[in-house]
């Protein structure tokens, strides 16, 4: 059988995928075979057979186990596939190979992952002798015994144990880990191993924490008092200094020495990192002198990092098998973030303000962080030549949307977190150090990093709307000038991206000399010889154009657009289509410049220059979105400006977009189609009653001929969207139109929408319900002749087919759209429709009410309800119309109809039962109440218009959600385990004022009050309970809703 088996896993390997997968198949047929589970056991511990033999063994062997060993797995397939006799065979064996001492290492993680799969089934009811197996086996064990029972242990420690077998067995365990761990005679990699699974075991009490928390911290108190001041002591212990880059290269023994002190050290900074967050009451205490040990360990690894990462090109982001981080970045990074976290504590705060009241900038600790972070934040060797490569890697680095996190990002967010909780201290320190660097004779790279941390600061700043003193910010302005002018394009890069920073964020302070910096940015895209220089100066100007007063920056608006449309000219965009961040910054300065004065856009070509650089990244949605917000933002203020300036920029315009409709039908491109949509249906939004002539003749048929025949979901929904914004603007000039074949444009609108009904998904079918609206307002019955009730019948059959909120909120909108002003007639349709062997009223009220609350654009109708004063009693939609201000959206004719229903007292109505009531909590969350009760559509109307009443009242904010949002936001910053009141360094707020904070804003959870609308719905209730049956109606609504009304009336 192992000859069979061993033939069988040797061509699982094979490149050839039929004879792989027969072999593959072959094995899956011998499941249940008591022959086979023993065959691969034998094979994976047989040393004559090839190591990847082995390995492909004991993978089988762990799916097989998952599959047939117990149903307590989650992969249990139903039956068993071994037998109780062959499973103490496997168990016994699988534990002997995951534990022997000369053993290939991937061999014994593998034994080890399958031993941890049986463990979950069978310990400690029919496997109780597997931990007292592993720990008799540690004290004594070889280096490769060790190796094996510590990695075993860590697999338990994972998947294994629960809440009943840890505590049963962590004291002991804990210890003998313990014992390893503080061994220095053991090697460092196993004492790593150790520390790796006392990690481990912090998953498992943090989860049992909030249940058992007494308990919890008894144990932990218990346990870390031993492991505590053993982890000061490996923090003070020194590393021996680095191999030289030959004895890395060749693994001589003081390499693998100096690579296994990394892992240890590394671990047990991760272990306190994991007390800290787990309990940080804990660590209290020791937490100062923790925080000067990890900064003077970094204190003295400055030079030995330099070398290794910033003169020379060493290894880095490496882990051995094992998982063991073990190259110096590695340890770097680990410490920086744990002093950063030390800096939070209360003893360190105290002990380091204390000193900071008898020192000067020029000697202060903040100096000498600042001097630390700067070391560190210097560019390495493999980031120059990544950055001279690839100038996209740079930005992304500089954005901070990378997830390659480093010591200089970790430098970067230290000296945030400081400036936060210290922030002139922090800014004064960073100038001092940064005179003493310029003065000096260090290298370039030193002077860029000092620059870099002052732009992280500055973000920061900006970020929370902090300025930089005037004198300070003048003190940099020498060393930005001395970096613009150096040879070595980072330091220069950086120059100029920090004078833009520092314009930003110093108010008036530079403005006298911020022209003169933003036109050496300017001249610099065209001039200097390096991308990293280009780009960066172009980044710069966003911050120009953000600060400086239009007065300053209009007339150079050309002058940016066309270096920035130069810049692009000498680009080969197919090399640019991986590098999104660089495409988002030219679409950002091109923005920003372009809206400076947005007339430039009828008589320049920034808008091409925009368009073409989407054109080429439609499948971008975040570039394609900034260029669609822009254009909106450029159509409003020109629309607004009258005249024929809308009709010009048509005319820049529509060549482009309908260009764009050939170049992505010929080239099947939908996403560029797409776009093109969502810019066509932008202009038609917000051009002037009537459109321009020609409009409909350039962009119908080409929107047409997608929406007839396209199955790309997002362009239908974005050119069902530009025709409707076209019919709402000029429906005389679409209904006189005629395409090719003669066909009139109504006509041609009508096949859309029964194609959009009859056969689209209701995604792609999104925005059918608000064309078909817009059709039957705008044609109305005269034009639209028996057709109307055809297209009704169509949209109440399909509304009964939906089950998207979004799609049934569009189709619920033709019949809301129509009772404004025919409620009556709707009510009359839609009792006379059979659909699907129910009443057409039933289903569409049903739907509509149902779903309600659900319906996108309610927060807006909550802030604007006195809309619905002026369309109640209106006696034309049409007039509300033409109101300024007061155009209503959807969610206003939702709730006028609902009202106009309401009112008719119609028995027909009245006979509609609905299902539960759909109420939103105050913190956004849909909370469904009992569905199994139906209720009488005007009562769930009442009840709609009574959460909309709490609404507009102004709804308290959830204090619980809030709470929560608070705390995650935190990212566990305190030393505390029940922290009171909530502090954050740089703020000073408490958990109170966070929460009125959020109250206060517009866009978070609390609602604006609006006395209007809640002077409105008070008079609605008033008349309504004047009518007949609504005292019937009260009683059956809440308490709380009954409650409500009375408060309302007081």
């Amino acid at each position: 059988m192992e000859d069979q088996l061993v033939q069988l896993l040797s061509a699982t390997q094979t490149a050839q995928e039929d004879t792989r997968k027969q072999a593959e198949q072959q094995l899956l047929s011998l499941y249940g075979h008591q022959e086979l589970p023993l065959g691969l056991i034998g094979i994976a511990c047989h040393d004559s057979v090839p190591l990847n033999i082995r390995q492909a063994a004991l993978l089988y062997l762990k799916s097989l186990v998952l599959a047939g060993w117990s149903d307590s797995l989650d992969e249990w397939k139903g039956q068993a596939l071994v037998t109780e006799e062959n499973k103490a065979i496997l168990r016994q064996q699988l534990l002997a190979l995951a534990t022997r001492d000369e053993l290939d290492r991937k061999l014994k993680a593998a034994a080890g992952l399958v031993v941890s799969k049986i463990a979950i089934a069978d310990y400690p009811i029919e496997w109780p002798e597997l931990l007292d197996t592993l720990l008799t086996l540690i004290p004594n064990a070889t280096d490769g015994q060790l190796h094996g029972a510590l990695r075993l242990l860590g697999e338990l420690v994972e998947d294994s144990f629960n809440e009943t077998t840890f505590f049963s067995i962590a004291p002991q365990m804990i210890k003998q880990l313990y014992d390893v761990a503080i061994n220095d005679q053991r090697k460092p990699t196993l004492r790593a191993l150790a520390c790796k699974v006392f990690y481990g075991c912090f998953d498992i009490l943090e989860m049992v924490l909030e249940d058992h928390k007494a308990v919890v911290k008894n144990f932990a108190d218990e346990v870390l008092k031993d492991w505590i001041p053993f982890f000061i002591n490996v923090l003070n212990a020194r590393l021996p200094d680095p191999p030289s880059l030959d004895e890395e290269e060749h693994d001589a023994p003081n390499a693998i020495f100096y690579k296994g002190q990394i892992a240890f050290k590394l671990q047990v900074v991760k272990v306190l990192m994991r007390i800290r967050s787990v309990f940080p009451a804990i660590l209290t205490p020791q937490s100062l002198v923790l925080f000067q040990a990890t900064w003077q360990e970094l204190s003295l690894l400055e030079s030995a990092y330099s070398l290794m990462y910033i003169q020379e090109d060493r290894q880095s982001r490496l882990e051995d098998a094992d998982g063991l981080p073990y190259t110096l970045d590695f340890l770097i990074l680990e410490e920086l973030d744990f002093m950063q976290a030390c800096l939070r504590a209360p003893p360190v705060r105290a002990q380091l303000e204390q000193e900071l009241q008898n020192q000067t900038p020029e000697n202060s600790w903040v100096t000498q962080v600042m001097k630390l972070a700067v070391a560190y934040a210097q560019i390495t060797i493999e980031e120059e030549g990544l950055w001279d490569v690839d100038v996209n890697i740079f930005l992304s680095e500089e954005t901070s949307v990378t997830a390659n996190y480093t010591p200089r990002t970790a430098c970067g967010d230290l000296v945030i977190k400081l400036g936060e909780w210290l922030t002139e201290p922090t800014v004064n320190g960073l100038l001092s150090y940064t005179r003493a660097l310029y003065s000096g004779s260090e290298g370039w790279k030193a002077k860029e990093a000092a620059l870099y941390v002052l732009n992280q600061l500055l973000g920061d700043f900006q970020d929370v709307d902090k300025q930089i003193g005037p004198e300070a910010a003048s003190g940099y302005v020498d060393f930005i000038r001395y970096a613009m002018q150096q040879p070595d394009a980072f330091l220069r890069a950086r120059g100029y991206l920090v004078a833009g920073s520092l314009t930003r964020t110093s108010g008036d302070a530079l403005q006298q000399i911020a022209t003169s910096f933003l036109e050496t940015s300017l001249q610099a895209i065209p001039s200097d010889e390096s991308d990293v220089v280009q780009v960066s100066c172009i980044r710069a100007l966003q911050y120009y154009l953000q600060a400086l007063p239009h007065g300053i920056t209009q007339p150079l608006q050309s002058p940016i657009i066309l270096a920035i449309s130069n810049y692009l000219a000498a680009q080969d965009m197919s090399e640019l289509n991986d590098s999104d961040d660089l495409m988002i910054t030219l679409v950002e300065t091109l923005r920003d410049a372009i809206l400076i004065d947005t007339r430039i856009c009828i008589t320049d070509n920034g808008l091409d220059t925009l368009f073409r650089v989407a054109s080429h990244q439609a499948n971008n949605f975040q570039l394609t979105m900034l260029v669609v917000e822009a254009f909106e933002e450029v159509t409003e203020t020109i629309a607004r400006m009258g005249g024929d300036a809308y009709v010009q920029l048509c005319a820049r315009v529509l060549p482009s977009l309908t260009g764009a409709f050939d170049v992505g039908s010929l080239t099947e491109e939908n996403a560029l189609c797409n776009f093109a949509a969502d810019l066509l249906a932008v202009l038609a939004e917000h051009g002037p009653e009537p459109l321009p002539a020609g409009f409909v003749a350039t962009t119908m048929p080409k929107l047409t001929r997608l929406l007839l025949g396209s199955s790309d979901e997002e362009l239908l929904k974005s050119a069902t969207t530009a025709v409707k914004n076209i019919i709402s603007h000029d429906h005389q000039q679409l209904f006189e139109w005629r395409d090719d074949t003669g066909k009139a444009g109504l006509e041609v609108t009508l096949f859309i929408v029964s194609r959009l009904l009859s056969s689209c998904s209701d995604h792609a079918a999104g925005e059918v319900g608000a064309l078909a609206a817009e059709v039957v307002e705008k044609a109305g019955h005269e034009r639209l002749g028996p057709y109307l009730e055809q297209l009704l019948r169509s949209v109440a059959v399909r509304l009964a087919q939906a089950k998207q909120a979004q799609f049934i909120q569009s189709l619920t909108l033709v019949f809301a759209r129509l009772s404004l002003n025919h409620a009556s007639e709707v009510v009359d349709f839609l009792a006379s429709q059979d659909i699907e062997g129910q009443n057409g009223l039933q289903v569409v009220l049903a739907k509509w009410l149902e779903n309600s609350i659900n319906f996108a654009g309610y927060d807006e109708i909550r802030q604007k309800y006195v809309t619905l004063s002026l369309a109640f009693d209106a006696a034309d939609e049409a007039e509300l119309r033409r109101l300024p201000g007061r155009r209503p959206e959807e969610g206003y004719q939702f709730v006028i109809a609902l009202s106009k229903l309401y009112d008719l007292k119609d028995p027909r109505v009245a006979q509609v039962q609905v299902q539960g009531d759909l109420i939103p909590n105050t913190d956004g969350r849909i909370m469904t109440r009992s569905r199994a009760k139906a209720m009488p559509a005007p009562l769930k109307i009442l009840k709609v218009l009574i959460v909309e009443l709490q609404s507009a009242s102004g709804a308290p904010l959830d204090a619980a959600a809030v709470a929560e949002l608070a705390d995650e936001a935190s990212d566990d910053g305190e030393w505390e385990d029940e922290p009171n009141p909530f502090v954050d360094l740089g703020s000073g707020f408490s958990r109170e004022q966070l929460m009125a904070f959020a109250a206060e804003e517009p866009g978070g959870s609390g609602r604006q009050r609006d006395d209007e609308t809640q002077g409105f719905l008070i008079d609605f209730f008033k008349r309504a309970a004047t009518t007949q049956g609504f005292p019937e109606e009260f009683d059956q609504l809440t308490e709380e809703e009954q409650q409500r009304l009375r408060d309302s009336a007081a």
